[in-house]
C-alpha cells in the first residue's frame, strides 16, 4: 500500500458513502484509477465492509454494559461459550481476552430491565460460566472513526 492507499482508507473510514468521483478528487486521482484501487483493497480484505453508525438510542438500544465473563478454562467450554454468544443479539462485540477476566463484551439494550432479564435468563445460565461481572456505560467520551491510517512506523534498530 502506498500513500494514496492510505489516504484511500482514511477518506472511506471518515465517509463510506463518498461517490467515487468524491473519493477520486479528495485523493487526487482520476475515476478510473480511484475505482481501481478501492476494488483491490476490497479484493485483498483491507477493506472488509461498509456500514452506517446508527444512534443507538434511536433503535431502542441506548443502554450499554460492558460485561467481563470468566469461563471454564476448558476448550469445549470456551468454544461452545463462543458460539453460543453468536445467538446473543445484544452482545454487539465481544472479546476472549488473556489473563483475567477471560472475556469481555459490549452489551446494547432497551434499559437496565431489559439488562436484567438478560444478565438471569442468558449471561449466567452460559455453560462455563463462573463469574459476570457489569460495568454500566455513563457517557461515551470517545468513540471509534476507524483505525488511525497512515503511514507505518519504522522499528527501531
Amino acid at each position: 500500500m502506498d500513500e494514496i492507499d492510505l489516504h484511500i482508507l482514511r477518506e472511506l473510514q471518515a465517509d463510506g458513502r463518498l461517490s467515487n468521483q468524491e473519493l477520486a478528487q479528495r485523493v487526487g486521482l482520476t475515476a478510473s484509477p480511484c475505482m481501481r484501487r478501492v476494488r483491490q483493497l476490497e479484493q485483498d480484505g483491507v477493506i472488509v465492509g461498509y456500514r452506517a453508525i446508527v444512534d443507538p438510542e434511536a433503535v431502542g438500544r441506548g443502554f450499554e454494559v460492558l460485561v467481563s465473563i470468566e469461563v471454564r478454562r476448558e476448550r469445549e467450554v470456551v468454544e461452545a461459550f463462543e458460539a453460543a454468544l453468536q445467538d446473543i443479539p445484544d452482545v454487539i462485540e465481544a472479546y476472549r481476552l488473556f489473563g483475567s477476566p477471560g472475556c469481555l463484551l459490549r452489551i446494547a439494550v432497551a434499559d437496565l430491565q431489559a439488562y436484567e432479564r438478560l444478565w438471569i435468563e442468558r449471561l449466567t445460565s452460559l455453560s462455563g460460566v463462573t463469574e459476570v461481572n457489569s460495568q454500566i456505560i455513563m457517557k461515551r467520551i470517545k468513540e471509534s472513526s476507524g483505525l488511525p491510517v497512515g503511514r507505518r512506523p519504522r522499528r527501531s534498530e
